[in-house]
């Protein structure tokens, strides 16, 4: 028994490394704030240690309980789900402005708000982002580092691995994080580093050819999307305005940019499902016109989509589109995750909602005019979904009509 629980130890001390010094990259004297759920806190704890070691100054624990928020929705009165507490936005949008690192512990529990009306739950969901909105944009435009990782819990666990008992599927969800996120390796941080020289490759293809459109092609998908002509497209890493270099996703395989919010045609069908603030969405699929999603269908969660997509204008148009390949370590594990870091990183997806402003040339020092100029879409929401297989093809097309193989059954033709 000695042996498997040292190794775990090992694990878990490299993942929180990883963390601190991959993901976030602190810097000597900066504050970290983490937000987690009460479960992880051992990993918490672990993060706090290393967080220190490295040279911040401070680190603040936000700690969150689904089972209350649950409680809250159900019990509520209704004009109380319409407040967010302000001294907390504030407070965030505050720790943002004076430079702190972000890291939030991402561990969903699908199932959490099964049979709450979906109106209060998009009550509750629109408050947190119009009040959180500020803070929000320092994420948005790189102005601070930050990060999401994710960490099993009991309930998320039984998702992936259902039928299983508690101390199996907990050990072979672990298992398997350690093996995506590259801690596994003897260095993580080198793996990381080569990991990311890989991804900027792709990057530096797709920013050298320009491509006016790219057009989607497998089951139930036909989709025609156009991008601004001073796209640019992003990988791994970011700068922040004060040249921090930070990963905001581990793990990550995308190469992602923005597009132009009115130039999106056609249908495009999920091939994953959506974990949504604890509800879960699965068979969707979208009609585009002109940019708008004007037909949504699901078989499963179709009035909280139609909640997601009603939360304000922005919300059903597209803000990113993001290529991955299904020959990646996540995609070939062959397990849906029910986790939208794990399966975006398996898929090709797309999110609805709010653009990042650092995907266009100077865009993070655009007035709102300019990036509406650029094509740009602002919403409160950001919500990614996962469209990838291995039948989908992508052509990139050039200002002249020339088209050329980005994809083809899934994977890099380039």
């Amino acid at each position: 028994m000695t042996e498997p629980i040292s190794n775990f130890a090992r694990n878990l001390e490299k993942y929180a490394e990883l963390a601190v010094k991959v993901g976030l990259n602190v810097q000597k004297d900066q504050t970290l704030v983490i937000t987690s759920p009460i479960s992880c806190a051992d990993y918490v704890r672990k993060v706090t240690l290393k967080a220190y070691e490295a040279g911040v100054r401070n680190v603040i624990v936000e700690w969150e309980d689904d089972e209350v928020k649950a409680i809250r929705l159900r019990h509520a009165p209704e004009e109380a789900l319409q407040e967010y507490p302000m001294w907390k936005a504030n407070g965030l949008e505050e720790l943002a402005k004076e430079g702190a690192a972000f890291l939030q512990i991402y561990a969903p529990n699908s199932d959490l708000l099964k049979g709450i009306d979906p109106g209060r739950i998009a009550t509750v969901n629109k408050a947190a982002a119009m009040a959180r909105d500020g803070f929000l944009n320092y994420l948005r435009n790189s102005r601070v580092n930050w990060l999401l990782v994710s960490i099993p819990t009991v309930e998320w666990s039984s998702k992936v691995f259902p039928g299983m008992d508690e101390e199996t599927r907990m050990a072979k969800l672990w298992e398997l994080i350690f093996k995506l996120t590259r801690v596994d390796t003897e260095n993580p941080v080198e793996a990381w580093n080569e990991h990311i020289q890989n991804l900027t490759e792709k990057q530096k293809i797709l920013n050298a050819k320009k491509y006016a459109k790219l057009h989607y092609t497998a089951p139930g998908t036909d989709l025609t999307i156009e991008l601004p002509e001073k796209h640019l497209w992003v990988s791994a890493g970011s700068n922040t305005d004060k040249g921090i270099f930070y990963v905001p996703n581990l793990p990550t395989e995308e190469v992602f940019t923005m597009p132009v919010k009115t130039g999106v045609n056609g249908t495009v069908k999920s091939t994953k499902p959506l974990s949504y603030n604890g509800s879960l969405i699965d068979g969707f699929s979208f009609t585009f016109e002109n940019g708008k999603i004007v037909k949504a269908a699901a078989e499963q969660g179709e009035d909280v989509l139609n909640k997601l997509l009603d939360m304000d204008e922005g919300a059903r148009y597209l803000g990113e589109i993001a290529l991955v390949p299904h020959d990646s370590p996540i995609s070939n594990s062959n397990l849906i995750y029910y986790n939208t870091l794990f399966d975006e990183n398996a898929s090709c997806h797309l999110a609805i909602g709010n653009a990042y402003p650092f995907c266009v040339e100077g865009g993070t020092t655009m007035s709102k005019e300019e990036l509406d100029g650029q094509g740009y879409n602002a919403s409160l929401t950001h919500v990614d979904f996962m469209i990838g297989s291995a039948e989908m093809d992508i052509d990139g097309i050039t200002a002249d009509g020339t088209r050329e193989p980005i994809f083809r059954q899934g994977n890099w033709v380039i």
